[in-house]
């Protein structure tokens, strides 16, 4: 590719064969054009990310060379106009345009000059691959797809059964109708845990997850989740609770280790198979070794099923945002907010083998009251009022 550094341009002091090579090195597609619109440097990146020969580009007009068009099929050039705008103007941030070929690329304009308020002498554009973009967003509508999946089965469910019960009320036992309301209790349940798992994401996102820890008994709650299970029809048997006393007094938030429980057993029950065990003993907060000696006495609560269990290679990535295995149809929501839940409470979580096969998370919940958190000084030490 050919290169002309002069004009203040961005390669102003380097030699033309050295701007070059330091042009190739670019991850991303790289044009530079000239005070009279003339494209005056391009690298090889910029004909891939663009799909068209740019071996002729150099010297001619770049509306010409590389014409560009917005979502609305206008030229860009002619939207943006660098050369006749105002010239406090600096550039544009990345916006995806089309070239005239249909090819979808992601384009950084910075305008060079100079001085403040001088004429234009550079126009750069950084060029950029839309397939990350498009693969993300393709991601997206399959996250939007599987959530409104998740919502339409409890709701239609929901809908029915509350239909055929106050269309034939008469024709039901009292056991029948006790049934379909549980049927109905559990299936709003699920969308109400679904829309909090939402909400959550939100909150972690923003920096604004908020827990109000208290006393409380880690046993008290596994023993209500397990009467729970039992009451939405799950067999006894099913679900083993194995609690290994002294325990320590806890303090967390009751409302957040309810989430954390119904996630993490809801999620061996669905995904798991055999037998759910739930054992809960004293420990510390440092479940790993050598992680970061925090030794704190804690509350361990292990949910393990006997399943096929979870690879190592995907044990560092399934707390993640929105990440599921392929093609298990959920939102990937639960294991992100439990993590997060966990962590606001100064505790930790992991997954690792289940002792008798399949996958076993646990979970840990200091002990003790919280150390008070310290008053924030809104002036930093030795400055002005």
């Amino acid at each position: 590719m050919s290169v002309d550094a002069g004009h203040g341009g961005p390669t102003a002091d380097l030699p033309l064969e050295q701007a070059g090579r330091l042009a190739g090195f670019l991850p991303d597609g790289l044009v530079v054009v000239d005070e009279s619109g003339n494209v005056r440097m391009v690298n090889e990146r910029a004909a891939e990310v663009l799909r068209m020969p740019l071996a002729d580009a150099v010297g001619r007009q770049v509306t010409e060379a590389i014409p560009l068009t917005d979502s609305e099929g206008r030229s860009w050039w002619a939207v943006i106009d660098p050369w006749h705008g105002l010239r406090s103007l600096k550039g544009h941030r990345e916006k995806l345009l089309w070239t005239s070929a249909g090819v979808e690329v992601l384009v950084t304009a910075r305008y060079l000059r100079n001085g403040r308020g001088m004429p234009l002498t550079r126009v750069v554009l950084s060029l950029r691959d839309a397939v990350a973009r498009e693969r993300a967003e393709q991601d997206h509508a399959a996250l939007l797809s599987t959530l409104a999946h998740e919502l339409r089965s409890p709701l239609t469910s929901v809908k029915g059964f509350s239909n055929t019960l106050l269309r034939r009320w008469d024709r039901f036992s009292d056991a029948q109708k006790r049934l379909i309301v549980e049927t109905i209790e559990a299936d709003a349940e699920r969308v109400t845990r679904l829309v909090a798992d939402l909400l959550d994401v939100s909150r972690i996102d923003a920096g604004r997850l908020q827990v109000r820890p208290q006393p409380l008994s880690v046993r008290t709650i596994v023993e209500r989740h397990r009467t729970r299970l039992e009451n939405l029809g799950i067999p006894s048997e099913r679900i083993v609770v194995d609690v290994q006393p002294p325990l320590p007094v806890t303090w967390a938030d009751p409302d957040r280790v309810d989430q954390i429980l119904i996630n993490l057993v809801d999620n061996a029950l669905k995904h798991g198979s055999g037998t759910v065990t739930v054992t809960v003993r004293g420990g510390t907060v440092d479940l790993v070794d050598g992680t970061d000696g925090d030794a704190r006495p804690a509350a361990v609560v292990s949910i393990a099923d006997e399943g096929a269990g979870i690879p190592a290679s995907l044990r560092s990535v399934i707390f993640s945002r929105f990440w599921h295995r392929p093609g298990a149809g959920n939102s990937g929501l639960g294991l992100y907010v439990v993590k997060a839940l966990v962590n606001a409470h100064g505790g930790q979580v992991i997954a690792a083998d289940a002792p008798g096969g399949g996958a076993m998370f646990t979970f840990s919940l200091p002990a003790g009251e919280p150390a008070p958190v310290p008053p924030v000084d809104p002036l930093p030490a030795g400055a002005a009022p």
